[in-house]
């Protein structure tokens, strides 16, 4: 069978299956998204899944449900791409009850839940409670999943679609028994975030002395993020801390070899910058301060936090990205930026979707050190060769694309267009 004939069968089995049908007006989707503000990767989530939703359903209306730390700093940013937002938060309790009349004016009136891309089926307890009290459809778009209780596995297969974002998830779902009648690879979100705050990546890239085009940007990170250090209520966690201290060397070492390969044996600088608010510490501890005088010369430590829209514009105008992070590189592919992941197991099985749109080559394991040991040998051929690695991030575009425009299409039926 063909895999558009499959689709579509797919699509019209579960609708078959479901009771609610839809009022003839403008479809109405919640999207239950926005995990937290203090990563500029979870923030990118939402506008990518804003983002496609407004090119492929342009005729649906969408209601953003955030969770409850969504800052008005990163709403008014979003708000600038997205004119038209409408923003809701709140919960629904064990008796149904909605917490405030917005989000229970978005619940009624709504025809279909979209849970967007993140680290796992996040909101949960969310999506159960609404769909025990409303009956109306749901789906979960662009996820990790690692394992979850029999209660949540059902849930997920009463979902009309799962959309996972690596194949190590999807294995392990259908290796635990999840049976919803759609569950394919389906790409992270953030591939498809668009922010730009062009004027304020310019002023900064003039203020610390980089041109476009002749720079990469890197980012790196202990082995678990000490939210501790940010995030308020948020305890200190001494076994993850401890873990953290133990692997510090081993896992920038490699991170520090490619930067002082590049600044010596290429044209480029190299701007250390942050995917979370933790790292402005991290990289100036674990790389910058530990690099010569020489090297230090044409490398930029960025001392602040940033949101995603001048993240972006700053990637943009790299010649590429290199580091331990993991949605910094997905943004950077999907503006058509080369990007180099590090991954290690802390990390769950994301980094896999590298190999899932055909960027194995550009993925490092820091946990095998005979991947380790080629890696900053790949981040200085990423610059000596730009054709060949234009050449990979086209292919790998042209694969996310695809799965883009085939995983909304199934939203499109799913909500009745």
């Amino acid at each position: 069978m063909k895999r558009r004939t499959f689709l579509q069968t797919s699509v019209a089995a579960a609708l078959a299956s479901q009771v609610y049908a839809a009022p003839a007006r403008r479809p109405r989707i919640i999207l239950r998204s926005s995990w937290q503000v203090v990563n500029i990767g979870d923030i990118a989530h939402t506008p990518g899944v804003m983002a496609l939703l407004e090119k492929y359903l342009p005729e649906a209306d969408v209601t953003l449900w955030a969770s409850g730390d969504f800052s008005e700093e990163v709403h008014a940013m979003e708000a600038k791409r997205f004119p038209n937002m409408r923003v809701v938060k709140g919960s629904i309790g064990e008796t149904g009850k909605v917490s405030n009349a917005d989000l229970k004016d978005a619940v009624d009136s709504c025809d279909f839940l979209l849970h967007g891309s993140g680290p796992s089926f996040v909101a949960r307890k969310d999506v159960g409670r609404f769909v025990e009290h409303t009956g109306k459809p749901f789906g979960i778009y662009g996820i990790t999943y690692g394992g979850a209780d029999q209660a949540t596995i059902d849930l997920m297969s009463s979902a009309r679609f799962v959309y996972f974002r690596d194949s190590v998830s999807l294995k392990k779902a259908k290796q635990d028994g999840m049976k919803s009648a759609i569950m394919e690879f389906g790409p992270d979100g953030a591939f498809a975030c668009d922010l730009r705050d062009d004027e304020k990546a310019e002023a900064y890239l003039k203020q610390v002395g980089l041109k476009h085009g002749e720079f990469l940007c890197c980012i790196t990170r202990l082995r678990s993020t000490p939210y501790w250090e940010v995030k308020p209520g948020s305890k200190f966690d001494p076994a993850k801390n401890a873990r953290n201290e133990a692997m510090r060397d081993q896992d920038h070492q490699p991170v520090r070899e490619a930067i002082t390969r590049l600044v010596t044996e290429t044209d480029k600088k190299v701007l250390l910058c942050p995917e979370d608010m933790t790292q402005m510490k991290v990289t100036k501890l674990n790389l910058y301060d530990q690099l010569s005088d020489e090297v230090k010369q044409k490398v930029v430590w960025r001392d602040k936090f940033w949101l995603t829209d001048q993240a972006l514009s700053t990637y943009v105008r790299s010649a590429g990205f290199f580091g331990l992070e993991m949605h910094s590189p997905i943004m950077c592919i999907g503006n058509g930026v080369p990007a180099i992941v590090g991954r290690f197991a802390e990390q769950t099985s994301k980094g896999y979707m590298w190999q899932d749109i055909g960027l194995g080559d550009w993925l490092f394991d820091f946990d095998q050190p005979e991947q380790v040991a080629n890696y900053a040998s790949t981040v200085v051929d990423l610059v000596q060769r730009p054709e060949h690695a234009q050449q990979m991030v086209a292919q790998a575009q042209a694969v996310v694309t695809q799965r883009q425009r085939e995983t909304m299409e199934v939203v499109r039926q799913s909500v009745g267009l």
